[in-house]
């Protein structure tokens, strides 16, 4: 019984060298992985841990246990940003990860079956307009709508994410809805002895298919018997409507120490939407819809005020544009993609957001430094960039390999030496086998 006892605790002890040498070269391939990797954007290194497994004794003899692997990618560990000329080039700057679909799965439907997630990558426009990489990843992101607002999405799902198409020939063109009026206009002309010149400006706006329309404005002061009345009579026209009056408003203005200058009243004439005193504005119909224009709250130096003997237009600002080519696109530190036209104008198109879930490292891992959500990561959550627990979105910047070689190379020496201890073990084991053997002889 005890040279039965022997033979099985020298056999573990064979057991326990062939685990250490299986630990070992698993740990190795780790190393190796990580090193073939190091200059991969975007690499999660690869991590391998021992744990010991007793069996414990028997008759007063032990029996080893030997020692296992087990592997774990670092997917929260972040490698260094670095600058690139590409401003379609992203990385994330903090917690979060970057959705992105499979180009097959896109290329001839425009949809896709399945959102992988990274944390950074090159894309550039393909032949049909859509971000991607390299290596066959399309960026995702939420569409804004017409007015370059996005709408409200799930953030518990990927419905609702599209395939980032950028259309280089697309123009675009925003009618006019609001116009902001800043003028001055002569006290004199409404005196008595005044020459009750009227005063002209005109607006151009631009109509719903970015056509340039003009609004006639113009100032007829009430010129009294004697004294001044302080009183001009504004009358709006529109040449989208064949010069039509499409607001006519009877305005007086104060003449107090404290508020001279400013608008006392604004009464409707024979056209035209109601003056609205908390906001300073009144509504026009021109022939393509409504227009607001602000002229001033009463009594507030701002808008339409009348001093001294000169017509001055201070400032004249509104909305609007009229059709353009697309230039340029950047993606903002919120996730938000921009498209720039040779008008000057800059239109919100898409949203990227960012996932985050409560285990990264949980992933499963794929190709291209790609990963899918797995029960041990827990469900995802699409964030605003830079809003929650995620931090911002960087353009013209990626993300280097999380390797560092001098690391690597440090625990692959520790490797080798105990890869060559457990094979020593090994073969004194076999000696020890041997001389049992010979016992019989």
């Amino acid at each position: 019984m005890q040279q039965k006892g022997v033979s099985m605790t020298i056999s573990s002890s064979l057991n326990a060298g062939v685990a250490g040498l299986f630990t070992n070269a698993t740990k190795l391939a780790t190393i190796a992985d990580n090193i073939a990797n190091s200059s991969t954007y975007g690499y999660k290194r690869m991590e391998a841990d021992f744990h010991s497994l007793v069996v414990g004794g028997t008759g007063g003899g032990y029996n080893a246990g030997g020692v296992r692997a087990t592997t774990q990618r670092l997917i929260d560990q972040r490698g260094s940003i670095v600058s690139t000329s590409n401003s379609t080039d992203l990385t994330v700057r903090g917690r979060g990860l970057i959705p992105v679909a499979a180009a097959y799965e896109v290329e001839g439907t425009g949809t896709f079956n399945q959102m992988m997630l990274t944390t950074t990558g090159s894309f550039r426009t393909d032949d049909d307009g859509y971000l991607r990489t390299e290596s066959g990843l399309m960026l995702l992101g939420w569409p804004a709508d017409s007015g370059g607002e996005i709408p409200s999405y799930p953030r518990d799902t990927s419905e609702g994410l599209e395939p980032v198409r950028l259309n280089v020939n697309l123009f675009t063109g925003e009618p006019t809805t609001m116009a902001e009026l800043g003028l001055n206009l002569p006290a004199t002309e409404t005196e008595a002895t005044g020459g009750g010149k009227t005063q002209d400006l005109s607006i151009e706006y631009f109509d719903n298919i970015g056509k340039s329309e003009t609004l006639e404005i113009q100032f007829i002061p009430t010129v009294p018997a004697t004294g001044v009345s302080n009183e001009w009579t504004m009358v709006i026209t529109d040449s989208a409507s064949a010069g039509a009056v499409i607001g006519e408003y009877t305005i007086t203005f104060n003449d107090t120490r404290t508020a001279g200058g400013t608008l006392a009243s604004v009464a409707v004439g024979s056209a035209g939407g109601a003056y609205d005193a908390s906001t300073g504005t009144v509504i026009v119909d021109v022939a393509g819809g409504p227009i607001e224009l602000d002229i001033g709250m009463l009594g507030e130096p701002d808008g339409l005020n009348q001093l001294s003997d000169n017509f001055a237009p201070v400032s004249i600002s509104k909305d609007g544009s009229p059709v353009g080519n697309m230039t340029s696109v950047d993606i903002d530190a919120n996730g938000f993609v921009h498209a720039y036209f040779d008008t000057g104008v800059r239109r919100t198109i898409y949203q990227i957001p960012l996932a985050d879930l409560p285990n990264t490292n949980g992933l499963i891992a794929l190709d291209y430094q790609t990963y899918l959500p797995s029960p041990d990561s827990g469900a995802y959550y699409l964030w605003d960039a830079g809003d929650g627990p995620t931090g911002d979105l960087l353009a013209f910047a990626r993300e280097e390999s999380a390797t560092d070689v001098a690391a690597e190379l440090t625990e692959m020496i520790q490797t080798q030496r105990a890869y060559s201890t457990n094979a020593k073990v090994f073969q004194t084991v076999d000696e020890m086998l041997q001389e049992t053997t010979n016992i019989k002889r």
